[in-house]
């Protein structure tokens, strides 16, 4: 088993020395940039997800009227 897929790796990296550069580019970027992006968001969710668990936001009541601001009127003295 691992026989064949050394043999059919040792084929796709002969093909893809053999391409010319921008082939060779343009199939990099288009595997390893998906691919990157995707491990890259993988990591930012278990990172967001570990850091909620560890360290939660507390949770903060909503404001009520004792917290606005006092209305200006033009028309009273200050």
């Amino acid at each position: 088993m691992v026989d064949a897929f050394e043999q059919w790796w040792d084929g796709v990296e002969l093909w893809l020395a053999q391409l010319a550069f921008p082939f060779q580019f343009a199939l990099l970027m288009g595997v390893l940039l998906p691919l990157s992006l995707g491990v890259a968001r993988l990591i930012d969710r278990v990172v967001d997800n570990a850091s909620t668990r560890f360290n939660p936001v507390p949770k903060v009541p909503p404001a009520g009227d004792e917290s606005k601001p006092e209305k200006v009127d033009a028309a009273r003295p200050s």
